[in-house]
Formats: C-alpha cells, sequence, structure tokens
C-alpha cells in the first residue's frame, strides 16, 4: 500500500471533477456487490431452514456472523483510511469478502457456515466506510447527500437483486451455489473498484505534528470526538434504525409465511419490493436532505417517525393480512432502509477534519452491536413467543426511545 496521496491518473480531458460520476458509480456498484450475499439471506430463510433445519434464531445467527468482526474491523479500517488510499482498502477488502464466499460454498454444513461469514464480515469491514469516504471527497456540500444517497442505495439494491436472483438459485442448483454466485459478483466490485477508482486532483490537506506522544494525543482527540452531542445523535439513531433494518431483512419472509399465510415465492418479492423502496428511500431522502433548512439530521428524525408509524401497522389485526402487511413491509422498506443515506452524509459533516474515516468508522462499529445482537435476538423472541407480534414491539419501542432523546437533542442545538 502506498501512502494516500492524489493518483496520478489520467481524467478524461476537460473538467477533471466529472470524474465524480464515475467514482460514484463504481463506489455503488462495489457496495452493491459486496453486500449482495449477505443481503439475500432473508430471501433464502426458507431454503436455509429446510436445507439445514435451522430455526428462526440460528437463521438470525447467520447474518450476525457475517456482522460480527466489523465491530472491531470497521475502527481499524476508519484508521486506514485516513492513512491510506481508499482504492487499496477497499479493493482489497471486496476481494476478501469474494475469496470467503467462494470458500464457503465447500462448507460441510451449519458451523462451517457460520465461519465462513465471519471472514466476509473482515473484509466487507472496509467496503462499508471507504466507499463513504471516497464518495464525500468528490463531492461538496450541495451535492454530497444525493450522491451518499446513491451510494448507499447499492446495499438495499444489492440485497434486492439478491432477494430476486438467489432464491431461483437456490432452487435449481443448491443452497451453495448461491455462495459462490455471491462470490463471484464480490469479485466483479472488488476488480473494478481497484482498477477505476481514482483520489480527487487536489492535494491532501498537510498532516499535522504530533505532539511529544502522538498515540496518547491521538486517543484524547477521539474520546473527545465520541462525547460530541452529534456524535451522541448519530449513535443513538444509528442503532435504533439499524435494528429496524435488519429485522426486516431478515423476518420480512417469515413473517408474511407464518402469519398471512403468504408462499415463500410470494413473501420473498415482497422483501424484494420492500429493499426497492429502500433504494428509492436512500437517493431521495438524502437528496431531501441537501436543501432541507432544518439540516439533514431532520430527516433522519423524519425517517423514525415514519418507522414508528409503519410499525404501529404490524402490530394491529389488520397487519395480519396479506396486502396490508405487504403495504407496511414497502414503507418500512422506504424509511427503514432509506435512513442511512442522510444519516451517513451527516456522520461524515459532523466529523473534524482529518477524521472522517474514524468518524465514519466508530458510527459504523456502534451500529454493528445492533447489527450482531438484533437478528438472533429477534428470531429467538419470535422462536419462543410463537409470535412476530413481540418482535414488532419491541422494536418500536427502542426507536421511540431514540427518537424522543435524539429528537430533544437536536431542538436544543437549533
Amino acid at each position: 500500500m502506498a501512502q494516500q496521496s492524489p493518483d496520478r491518473a489520467r481524467f478524461p480531458p476537460g473538467d477533471p471533477w466529472r470524474y465524480r460520476w464515475i467514482v460514484l458509480g463504481v463506489a455503488t456498484f462495489t457496495q452493491a456487490s459486496s453486500g449482495f450475499f449477505v443481503g439475500g439471506i432473508g430471501a433464502l430463510s426458507v431454503h436455509f431452514q429446510r436445507a439445514l433445519d435451522l430455526s428462526a434464531a440460528q437463521l438470525g445467527l447467520l447474518v450476525s456472523a457475517a456482522q460480527f468482526v466489523p465491530l472491531a474491523g470497521l475502527l481499524v479500517a476508519g484508521e486506514l483510511l485516513d492513512r491510506y488510499s481508499e482504492r487499496w482498502v477497499v479493493g482489497i477488502g471486496a476481494g476478501v469478502v469474494a475469496l470467503a464466499l467462494g470458500m464457503g460454498s465447500l462448507a460441510p454444513g451449519y458451523p462451517a457456515l457460520l465461519v465462513a461469514l465471519l471472514v466476509v464480515g473482515a473484509g466487507y469491514s472496509s467496503v462499508q466506510p471507504g466507499g463513504s469516504k471516497s464518495v464525500a471527497s468528490w463531492f461538496d456540500a450541495s451535492q454530497r447527500g444525493f450522491a451518499m444517497g446513491i451510494r448507499q442505495a447499492g446495499l438495499p439494491l444489492g440485497a434486492a437483486v439478491a432477494s430476486a436472483v438467489l432464491p431461483l438459485v437456490a432452487e435449481e442448483f443448491g443452497w451453495r451455489a448461491t455462495l459462490l454466485t455471491g462470490g463471484l459478483v464480490a469479485l466483479s466490485g472488488a476488480f473494478l473498484f481497484l482498477g477505476c477508482y481514482q483520489q480527487p486532483p487536489v492535494l491532501p490537506a498537510p498532516r499535522h505534528k504530533g505532539s511529544s506522544n502522538p498515540l496518547t494525543a491521538r486517543l484524547r482527540a477521539r474520546l473527545r470526538m465520541l462525547r460530541e452531542p452529534s456524535m451522541v445523535k448519530i449513535m443513538l439513531s444509528g442503532t435504533s434504525l439499524i435494528s429496524v433494518q435488519y429485522g426486516v431483512a431478515v423476518l420480512t419472509v417469515l413473517h408474511l409465511h407464518q402469519t398471512s399465510s403468504v408462499g415463500a415465492g410470494q413473501a420473498a418479492l415482497v422483501l424484494v419490493a420492500s429493499q426497492g423502496a429502500g433504494v428509492a428511500g436512500r437517493i431521495c431522502l438524502a437528496a431531501w436532505s441537501d436543501h432541507s433548512r432544518s439540516g439533514r439530521y431532520a430527516i433522519v428524525l423524519v425517517c423514525m417517525i415514519a418507522v414508528v408509524a409503519g410499525l404501529t401497522v404490524l402490530l394491529t389485526p389488520a397487519g395480519r393480512a396479506p396486502l396490508i402487511a405487504s403495504g407496511a413491509f414497502v414503507w418500512l422498506g422506504f424509511f427503514g432502509f432509506g435512513w442511512y443515506g442522510p444519516w451517513v452524509a451527516y456522520v461524515t459533516e459532523a466529523a473534524p477534519p482529518g477524521k472522517t474515516g474514524f468518524a465514519l468508522g466508530v458510527a459504523m462499529s456502534v451500529n454493528q452491536i445492533a447489527i450482531v445482537t438484533m437478528p438472533p435476538a429477534l428470531g429467538l423472541l419470535a422462536d419462543l413467543t410463537g409470535s412476530f407480534t413481540p418482535v414488532w414491539a419491541l422494536l418500536a419501542l427502542l426507536t421511540v426511545v431514540a427518537l424522543t432523546v435524539t429528537a430533544a437533542a437536536e431542538h436544543r442545538t437549533q
């Protein structure tokens, strides 16, 4: 790896900043391809349950396995991104995802599959913050929300395509083929990012010399950042909304299949529609945040209110009707997946100069706690109670608490 510096790239003739749209497309595709398989696990829930005799909690643990290593890996990735070129950090990470999924296709059973997904998480640790940092460095504040929304739409976009394609692959060739397919898709994203990404055509900001004890100084600076009111809002809202996002992603098909008597294929299509709504949400809500007079965080608060409304519908008797339940999941897809666009743009702008990578890493690392714990916990809650009602009630409660606390903090800031 080379120390971070402007890549000696040959930009298209004319304004070199037009290359930002190519960077955006490459970062979006790499995001979608790296999260392709894990995003499609929810649609494979019935297939995995039949093939490996899994409970809902074990199915949730599959998702958590891929998200466990990023608890620490995102912090490491954030530090690397402040030191080295995004090209290598993201490209190598996506390559690790591809290799791990390829090896996972040879797994003899459930335990080995969990190990393979742990390695997938290690590789994915660099893709999420690295892609966000690359887009933030190419776009100014007037377009950053819109661009970040498009880039972050890569995750639900990849999940939507995976939810449509992987069940067909599983039906035709078995569950192992779904991992191999995911590995090939991730490999294409790694090659594309390594081949096409360039640094912006400006010199990096000069590095400030540290104190006599630079490690201690860096630790103090990071601890101060964690105590900032903006970071508190970021972490509370992120953990509540990411819990809803993964609850919907993992349990939509099971809820529709078991509670609303919808066939597995039709339920998977509803999940595809929900994730497609999430793609639209990430772009539209992030673009809205570019022009909102109340600031980007106000859009995150809107998403939290909308999520509570959608979960409330699922808690009523009407939420068991196939049409109403499907509509509620699409609504939750738009807001429960779409919140990430304005949220991550807010993170990049709230970060101190030169600390964008670390700010993204720590914010996403806190989210990982919910990502790791919530899918198996929600699945276990559904198993123990024999109902999805306590699951949606718990998610609604968490969101209401986070909304109350952060809305009060935002009002004081305004």
